[in-house]
């Protein structure tokens, strides 16, 4: 029986709703052998499948190697990461930014910052914190669209997630992005099985000029932080503004916390890293120095 290609859109009570290349898409069951080596399908996996011909009834028979993963929202092989933080209404929290950048570089996501809420204050103060450390920044208004079609074009082609604090415009600023979004979660919805089962999962949403955005309901920080828990000797290389740096340093044990001869400090000193990205490391470094490898599981 022939093998199709397809990406997972979206798996919920057993049943994955995998889209082939012209766009069908085709109710599937997973193969024993998943459950058995621990594996679980979740949407973004590239998969290969098969259709009977007898009942129509799909089959995913392969989950192809992922770049990524995510445990909590349960998602695979995202391209870029959205941190989306409003400049007022609500403020916006460096740290909570920063985390979520570590997160995403930790798992090989680019991170892309994008501020909010323009059109009530400047994004300056933001947009120099990460510019400095070459994080991909953006400034959008939903009110007058200012911004968006840059974000829209970032999106052609990939599969992305957006992530933000309750209040921060995300809602508004993805029906900027695609007016279908409102409707299209219900309209999908129902075409991949929405109407049998009622717990919220994972979707990808198709965008009109290719791609897919991930509709991760409850996806937040705290989730990242938990779930993706960076090891200490990992996280310097999650702030990718120390990289050049890192291997000046006096002692190869170096936290580029607090040592003499560190040259992470003293990039700092010579506003080379800013200030505020380096704070955020060092309250991150506190907070993982002492945990043990069983507390990860």
């Amino acid at each position: 029986m022939e093998l199709l290609e397809g990406i997972i859109r979206k798996g919920i009570g057993g049943f994955y709703y995998v889209e082939a290349a012209d766009g069908s898409i085709t109710e599937c069951r997973a193969r024993g052998i998943f459950r058995k080596n621990g594996i679980t399908p979740v949407a973004g996996d590239h998969v290969a499948f098969r259709v009977s011909p007898e009942d129509g009834a799909g089959f995913v028979e392969e989950i192809h190697p992922r770049k990524n993963y995510l445990v909590r929202p349960p998602v695979a092989n995202i391209d870029q990461l959205f941190i989306i933080a409003s400049v007022r209404d609500p403020s916006p929290s460096t740290l909570i930014i920063d985390k979520t950048i570590a997160a995403a570089e930790n798992k090989g996501i680019e991170p892309v910052v994008i501020a909010t809420k323009t059109d009530l204050e400047s994004p300056d103060p933001l947009a120099e914190i990460y510019r400095t450390a070459g994080i991909p920044f953006y400034a959008v208004s939903s009110e007058t669209g200012e911004g968006v079609d840059a974000i829209r074009a970032l999106l052609c082609g990939k599969i992305s997630a957006f992530t933000g604090n309750s209040g921060v415009g995300k809602s508004s600023l993805l029906n900027r992005i695609d007016s279908r979004f409102s409707l299209q979660t219900g309209e999908t919805s129902r075409k991949l099985g929405r109407g049998r089962h009622t717990t919220r999962q994972v979707e990808l949403l198709p965008l009109e000029g290719g791609g897919y955005v991930a509709d991760t309901p409850g996806f937040s920080t705290m989730d990242l932080e938990r779930y993706e828990l960076i090891r200490k000797e990992d996280l310097p290389h999650c702030f990718r503004e120390f990289a050049e740096y890192i291997p000046e340093c006096r002692f190869q044990s170096c936290s580029h916390t607090c040592e003499k001869g560190c040259a992470v400090l003293e990039a700092v000193r010579e506003g080379k890293i800013h200030p505020s990205r380096h704070e955020s490391y060092v309250a991150m470094y506190q907070e993982v120095k002492d945990v043990k490898e069983w507390q990860r599981k």
